[in-house]
């Protein structure tokens, strides 16, 4: 099992936001220094709690400080914006990190988003696709492309000067281009498989309820079969909420109240996706009624906390339920405690990881 890192991030709307970036900024870079393989950033552009507005900037700004992790849109919501501007950042990124990147995208889940960008009343999935085969088009043509769909037109017919190099989007150093992630958080979900037929990879998301995650593997399998890709689970990332101190109780205290920032981060979210019609992801059992979901009980059920030991035997027990993955991303939250958090970073990569897959009887992959 591989260890890597993923921030939304969410944090207290009234904290400084120059705090905000620096201490999301410092969390990637420990997480370099300590050997985590991948890190993941996320996106919103109205949202103060979750106020990384560009990965990709968020991403370049550390290209020259991270050395060694990977780095990954989770996700570039592409249906906010013009494909060939993504098509032409993306490719600028993948050249400043010397090829560390994974291209995670997503349809947008924050509807204050979509009302903004004019997407809130059609169909954004599909959208998102739309503005992935112009990507992908763009990459893996020439100029003038040509191309055209029910929302973009891409064209430099009118102006290519190619002597001078004008009128050419920019490719990624990745040939053909950078592996795709996508997102979710829907059980049983089809659009993973025929993203997995694709050639795409997901990533669980750490707010749904591991019942749920469960059920995302053999839709991914099935992708994999379709697309004639090798039948297994390594490219399957799960994100989880975990927290470790040498001292349990402390660790409890801190991750599993819901005035810490796992309270803050779960009350955030839950308040987001149920808002969105999507109470069913936090049911502790699939006919769960509604009403009964509590900010209490997701803290109790899909927070991993504890002493070392601990945290080896819920990770050993999550992983017995939802099935063999990959990759697991420890969800960074908000450092109320700076000290704690990066404890417990330190102790998941140390201590807690090869305790895990020694169990398991597997490496990290290095």
């Amino acid at each position: 099992m591989r260890l890597g890192f993923f921030i939304q991030p969410v944090h207290p709307p009234a904290k400084d936001y120059r705090q905000v970036l620096r201490e999301d900024r410092e969390a990637v870079l420990l997480a370099d220094r300590l050997g985590y393989r991948e890190a993941f950033i996320g996106e919103h552009i109205t949202d103060r709690a979750e106020p990384i507005t560009s990965n990709l900037i968020f991403i370049a700004s550390l290209a020259d400080d991270a050395r060694r992790i990977t780095f990954g849109t989770a996700a570039v919501t592409l249906p906010s914006y013009h494909p060939a501007m993504v098509a032409a950042h993306v490719a600028m990124v993948d050249h400043l990190v010397d090829g560390r990147l994974i291209f995670g995208i997503g349809p947008g889940g924050l509807l204050s988003d979509a009302e903004m960008f004019g997407n809130l009343d059609i169909d954004r999935n599909l959208k998102m696709l739309q503005s992935m085969d112009m990507i992908l088009a763009i990459w893996s043509g020439s100029p003038p492309y040509d191309l055209r769909n029910e929302h973009w037109t891409v064209s430099t017919a009118r102006t290519r000067d190619e002597a001078i190099g004008q009128g050419i989007v920019s490719v990624p150093l990745q040939k053909p281009h950078p592996p795709v992630v996508v997102t979710s958080v829907t059980p049983h979900s089809k659009g993973l498989t025929a993203a997995a037929a694709r050639g795409w990879d997901p990533i669980s998301s750490n707010y749904v309820q591991p019942h749920w995650v469960a059920t995302n593997l053999p839709r991914y399998l099935d992708g994999l079969r379709q697309g004639g890709r090798p039948v297994n689970a390594s490219g399957w990332r799960i994100a989880k909420s975990i927290f470790v101190n040498e001292d349990g109780r402390k660790a409890e205290a801190y991750a599993k109240t819901p005035d810490g920032p796992h309270g803050f981060y779960f009350r955030n979210i839950m308040r987001k996706v149920i808002g969105n019609g999507r109470p069913e992801v936090f049911r502790a059992w699939p006919d769960q009624p509604d009403d009964e979901i509590t900010l209490e009980q997701s803290l109790a059920t899909q927070v991993i906390a504890g002493d070392v030991s601990s945290v080896v035997d819920q990770i050993l027990a999550f992983r017995e339920l939802v099935g063999e993955f990959g990759t697991l991303l420890y969800t960074g939250h908000d450092w109320m405690d700076p000290d704690l958090d990066r404890r417990s970073m330190e102790l998941m990569a140390r201590e807690v990881l090869p305790r895990v897959n020694e169990a398991l009887g597997e490496d990290d992959g290095a």
